[in-house]
């Protein structure tokens, strides 16, 4: 007889943007001011609450919706490269996977349970898990089968996806994901964005840390122009030299057409608001809930009563110049995914995670 469907307990659950770098401590013990996460041990607290006590008998879906890993701030050999092949992209997964062995311990624990599952979608800053090596590399440290997904995760009526195909700077192109012609072996085809964040924003946190970490970004603009002044005038006389050069490149690994520079500066917004994508995936009939990540802003609208948008925020560091929230601002938000007993349509209800009590911890200085 065939199990009746609502009888089976199941949620499941959307994080996306955490950004794990090689750890807080470079080798010889010193900091590593590139890593931008500092959440391990809440992080497997939030793996093992959900796989445990009320939850040890659901099905557990954990959904990681991109730029879990950040391969566009962690150094091959000491050098942060645009140009990035498999080998590459695999050794700088093994430092990341070395640099948080807690973490990926938690998840390999987690997998191990047959009712639990892994899903993988894609986002800008880990774009290198389009590689074979990379998916091969990760399932067998977890001792799994990740389900991976390149853009969209789509079940149930929920549509979800990273959020980087909305923008000009961040997409994809969905039919070319590597660049093999002309070239000694495959190369990851990075977006423009990837390219302008490497050879441009990195140089520029190097001496300014919290250049990427400011909200909203055109208050930092106002603000640093009296406090930062020469920052902010030389890294404007930057940016307009690094599009010059990128409109006059001839670089087949990093060409991009004038229309679609000046497309990416016309429509580029550094922390964009996804709703308008949002509402207009939800036209589709079949689709009652959008999730998206990217931002870094946790986000919920409801147009009807059908019609629902979440973005899952991030779990690193911001500072917001907002009269309303001014200061560091740090929410592990997430997204939790409920089935109703009753058979009805899954619920998401935006959440966040504050970890089990603990007396004392580390600070987390970036």
């Amino acid at each position: 007889m065939e199990e009746n469907k609502t009888s089976v307990k199941k949620i499941k659950v959307v994080i996306s943007d955490l950004h794990l770098g090689k750890g807080r401590l470079v080798e010889g013990g010193g900091a590593n001011f590139f890593e931008e996460f500092f959440y391990d041990q809440k992080l497997i607290e939030f793996i093992h609450f959900y796989s445990s006590g009320i939850y040890k008998e659901y099905h557990v879906e954990l959904i990681i919706n991109g730029d879990f890993l950040n391969f566009l701030q962690v150094d091959y050999k000491g050098y942060f490269l645009s140009v990035v092949t498999e080998s590459i992209a695999m050794s700088v997964l093994k430092s990341i996977v070395e640099g948080h062995v807690k973490v990926f311990s938690a998840l390999k624990e987690f997998a191990s349970d047959s009712k639990n599952q892994i899903t993988y979608v894609v986002g800008n800053h880990d774009q290198a898990m389009l590689w074979p090596g990379c998916r091969e590399y990760l399932n067998k440290s977890l001792n799994t089968s990740i389900k991976f997904k390149n853009i969209v995760y789509f079940f149930d009526g929920v549509h979800i996806e990273h959020g980087h195909m909305h923008e000009a700077a961040n997409r994809l192109d969905p039919k070319r994901f590597f660049l093999k012609k002309n070239l000694p072996e495959p190369i990851l085809n990075l977006p423009f964005g990837s390219h302008f964040f490497i050879e441009l924003v990195l140089k520029i946190k190097q001496k300014h840390p919290y250049v990427d970490k400011i909200r909203p970004f055109s208050k930092m603009l106002r603000w640093g122009l009296v406090n930062e002044t020469y920052m902010i005038v030389s890294s404007i006389f930057s940016l307009i030299v690094y599009f010059i050069k990128n409109i006059l490149s001839k670089d087949p690994r990093k060409s991009f057409p004038v229309r679609s520079i000046l497309k990416t500066v016309w429509e580029s917004a550094i922390f964009p608001d996804l709703s308008e994508s949002a509402k207009k995936i939800l036209n589709d009939d079949r689709v009652h809930t959008v999730i998206f990540g990217h931002s870094h802003v946790y986000q919920y609208r409801q147009w009807s009563a059908d019609k629902e948008y979440f973005n899952t925020g991030t779990w690193t560091e911001i500072t917001s110049l907002d009269i309303v929230s001014l200061g560091k601002i740090t929410k592990l938000t997430y997204v939790l995914i409920e089935y109703p007993e009753d058979g009805g349509r899954p619920r998401g209800r935006l959440k966040e995670w504050r970890g089990y009590h603990r007396i004392e911890e580390d600070v987390a200085i970036a």
